[in-house]
């Protein structure tokens, strides 16, 4: 069964600030002239996309994590700086889940799932798997699919594909919005599947390769799976979405040959993340045994990561004295460093010294003024010491830059929450819920923000044409839920 949906985040974003509200206008591309366009323009696979990231949003446990979120965005903008055929922008998401596995879809989406990231040995690994992924969107999968099966109508594949991408996210919900359209054709599906793997494959190798990554990764990953499914009455759900005949697995072994050997020592913000997943799903277990993992490689940067996994464990389990303790060293030898200065902030915060932390944020900034988890966290900051003027100021530009982050819109409500603005409270609260795909409860929420406005007409008028912006959006994407 295909199990590759579709997409690109085409957010307009609403941002009240006293009487001025910021939108950040749909991004539009020409249509090119490549494969399936009769059948799917890039244009219909943006807006399709918009649609199914907000529905993700609204019922996958897509993990909200600065640190992390930047991360695996700064480490997909660099494979995809190396990728051809790119024709939309790219996002990168971590999944809260268990399962194994990985998936794509229109214009840029890739999801990964938080078990992957630590079933990984090694950062090249981990790149092979989300140049793969970028290698579905880029050969543009989906559409071909579409277009072999003579489908001429994106709509009747957009309930079809919906209950797909729901049921990677959440099968029990993914199952039960199942439709009997896909069931018809699913063996042509497989099939096409199958080819669709080794071009994705291919295409995936060479940009991990002109990333600078190991070649060799791809093969040694898939051989993993395949040894690891091999003595599981169940194997592990990817590849029962992207099918691993051994024809796939001897094409990519031997075209790795063709590439010289790359000893690639993963970066320390790979250990950093590793660590931080398996702490934060909360799983004792996995967290023990990634340390004891790190302590065996003995190198300087698993040294590292075992004191940081330490520290985030003491910081949750409430003992920040601790926390910080094991985390200073590390801060004073890297000050810059994002993951040491996220945590250090939460714990300052949790010491009730704010303006320790909102101090070293700002320096921070200074350096790295584009970093999105150093500005969250200090908006964050803001919003703890009471600074909410401030808070407004700095996220009214981030909601600007960053109009797809929930985070963004969640500090904004909190921010004019304290401020007792009423109707920019509302009206944020209106964006987080429609990023959500929930459309109707947002334009009633602007509804009721407009009798808060107190007659400022000016704000009642930008009010009003929000509202009919996601009017028109609820409109559109009606017939992608059409079962």
């Amino acid at each position: 069964m295909l199990k590759k949906a579709i997409a690109l985040i085409i957010s307009t974003s609403l941002l009240l600030q006293n009487t001025s509200i910021v939108y950040a206008d749909n991004i539009k591309l020409p249509d090119m002239g490549t494969a399936a366009a009769a059948t799917l323009s890039i244009g219909q696979e943006k807006e399709m996309g918009d649609y199914y990231m907000r529905l993700l949003r609204g019922s996958a446990p897509i993990i909200n994590d600065p640190v992390l979120n930047q991360y695996i965005n700064d480490l997909g903008k660099k494979l995809v700086s190396k990728s051809e055929s790119v024709q939309t922008p790219f996002h990168f998401y971590v999944m809260r889940s268990n399962v194994l596995n990985a998936f794509a879809f229109f214009g840029g989406n890739v999801v990964v799932h938080s078990r992957l990231i630590l079933d990984t040995d090694n950062e090249s690994q981990l790149a092979s798997v989300m140049a793969h992924e970028i290698g579905h969107v880029t050969q543009r999968h989906l559409a071909r699919a579409m277009e072999a099966q003579n489908s001429n109508s994106p709509y009747v594949w957009g309930a079809t594909l919906g209950s797909l991408l729901l049921t990677l996210a959440n099968p029990e919900a993914g199952m039960a919005a199942m439709t009997t359209t896909m069931a018809s054709s699913t063996q042509s599906m497989i099939s096409f599947t199958q080819s669709n793997e080794q071009e994705a494959d291919r295409v995936g190798l060479r940009t991990l390769t002109k990333a600078g990554f190991d070649p060799y990764a791809s093969s040694e990953f898939l051989q993993k799976l395949a040894d690891q499914s091999r003595f599981s009455s169940k194997p592990p759900e990817i590849l029962m979405t992207h099918p691993l005949p051994n024809s796939r697995l001897s094409d990519i072994r031997n075209r790795s040959l063709q590439y010289s050997k790359k000893n690639v020592t993963p970066s320390l913000n790979y250990y950093l993340a590793k660590a931080r997943i398996a702490i934060l799903m909360s799983n004792k277990t996995n967290a023990r045994l990634l340390i004891e993992d790190y302590r065996k490689l003995n190198n300087e940067q698993s040294k590292i990561a075992v004191i940081y996994a330490n520290a985030l464990v003491d910081y949750y389990n409430n003992n920040y004295p601790k926390a910080k303790q094991q985390l200073q060293p590390l801060l004073d030898n890297d000050p810059n460093n994002i993951w040491y200065i996220d945590l250090m902030t939460d714990i300052d915060l949790a010491l009730n010294n704010s303006s320790a932390a909102i101090s070293r944020l700002q320096s921070a900034l200074k350096k790295s003024p584009n970093s999105s988890a150093l500005q969250l966290n200090l908006a964050n900051a803001y919003v703890k010491a009471r600074n909410y003027q401030q808070a407004v100021s700095l996220l009214h530009r981030y909601t600007f830059d960053h109009n797809d982050d929930t985070n963004g819109w969640d500090l904004l409500i909190t921010a004019y929450g304290g401020l007792k603005s009423r109707a920019q409270e509302m009206s944020a609260r209106a964006e987080s819920i429609a990023l959500e795909g929930n459309f109707p409860d947002a334009i009633r929420l602007l509804t009721n923000a407009k009798t808060q406005a107190k007659g400022n007409q000016t704000l009642i008028a930008k009010i009003d044409a929000r509202i009919n912006q996601l009017k028109q959006l609820q409109k559109r994407y009606a017939v992608y839920s059409r079962r």
